[in-house]
């Protein structure tokens, strides 16, 4: 499902016409991109948690020379599903 498939579902479910649907979907994901950001966790009860984990600076290899490389720290956003989320998808 690509982001448009998933507003059509949002407007059909919720009963919104697509531009409602399209707004909502955009003011979620950047809220929860800031909130990222500004290295918040957002729980969703029942669906799961993101959260942004920190990566350390370390040594690498480049695959086609082999030359050793610095690969600097980084932050990366993560996604940890509740149960809820994990029992519909298991059922």
């Amino acid at each position: 499902m690509n982001k448009s498939e998933l507003i059509q579902a949002i407007s059909e479910k919720a009963d919104l016409n697509k531009a409602v649907a399209e707004k909502a979907l955009n003011s979620l994901i950047e809220v929860i991109s800031g909130e990222l950001a500004k290295g918040e966790t957002v729980a969703l009860m029942g669906f799961g948690t993101f959260q942004v984990s920190e990566r350390a600076a370390r040594k690498g290899r480049n695959p086609q020379t082999g030359q050793e490389i610095d690969i600097a720290a980084s932050r990366n956003p993560t996604f940890k599903p509740g149960k809820g989320l994990k029992d519909a998808v298991n059922s």
